[in-house]
């Protein structure tokens, strides 16, 4: 019985201890991120060591509304320290959907959202409409200059 309380209660931690997102924490979004790993529908991890090309946000918020408009390109770090990239970017507008925030993309392929499931200064956490869940850490520039 005593164990039962004590899984009822480590349970209910649990749950509480998710992170309310908040707008405020949507700027925390901008920059360059890596892909660390991606956790699978049915829990299977696939992790990445190496990253030939990481994720560059940049979002901003119109001063006369509170909707956040912006876009996601794929750039390839080198070892001078720039960044390769093409025209290719994903438009990307957010939306709180009952009190969870979303990456809504689009491009001339397609639409499609992510719901943003923890955001820091150095962890970004997505998970797409399959149920993948994209775990990102904030990319450390190098450079052999």
């Amino acid at each position: 019985m005593k164990k039962t309380y004590l899984f009822l209660v480590l349970g209910i931690l649990l749950v509480s201890c998710k992170q309310e997102i908040k707008e405020n924490d949507i700027n925390k979004i901008n920059g360059y991120w890596e892909i660390e790993k991606v956790i699978l529908k049915d829990g299977e991890k696939k992790d990445y060591k190496i990253n030939e090309t990481i994720d560059y946000f940049q979002l901003s918020q119109a001063k006369s509304d509170k909707i956040w408009n912006g876009f996601r390109k794929k750039v390839m770090p080198q070892l001078d320290g720039t960044y390769r990239t093409n025209d290719s970017k994903e438009t990307i507008s957010v939306s709180n959907e009952n009190g969870s925030y979303f990456l809504n993309y689009t491009t001339s392929y397609g639409k499609w959202k992510e719901k943003i499931i923890e955001i820091q200064d150095s962890v970004l956490v997505l998970k797409n409409e399959d149920e993948l869940e994209y775990n990102y850490k904030r990319y450390q520039p190098f450079s052999l200059k």
